[in-house]
């Protein structure tokens, strides 16, 4: 299937100006292109952009994905290679995963201990006398 450069903006969920600027810095190989010369994505590319849209999410550099991006058009000769930047950037990952838990570990310590507060503020309000009638 062919994709125009909108739909795979859409569908890759990039916008227009990253695919050209992805394809300018070489981490995207030119798509082919239809009988205007316009782009024309296909599966592959755009399944090739969801992984590049992981690698950021995981918050790897440009510079590293550009250096895979590179080695995957080697072929399999740099499986090794790839393999190694992708193995480090799991380290990478699961440091950022193991800092994210110890910042929540303290928000649900926070937020407990408000809710401990909330409960004895409310006890204190129940147990007040009321107003006193007539």
């Amino acid at each position: 299937m062919s994709y125009s450069i909108a739909e795979a903006a859409r569908r890759s969920g990039l916008s227009i100006d990253t695919l050209r600027y992805y394809e300018r810095i070489q981490l995207l190989e030119p798509p082919d292109r239809d009988p205007a010369g316009r782009r024309a994505y296909s599966d592959t590319d755009l399944v090739w952009l969801e992984f590049l849209t992981k690698l950021r999410t995981t918050g790897m550099p440009i510079r590293r994905m550009r250096e895979y991006a590179s080695l995957r058009r080697l072929g399999t000769a740099s499986a090794g290679r790839r393999k190694a930047i992708l193995q480090e950037q799991r380290v990478a990952v699961l440091e950022r995963i193991a800092e994210l838990r110890s910042c929540l570990d303290v928000l649900e310590y926070k937020i407990d201990n408000y809710e401990k507060i909330e409960c004895a503020m409310a006890d204190v309000l129940d147990s007040e006398p009321q107003g006193v009638s007539a």
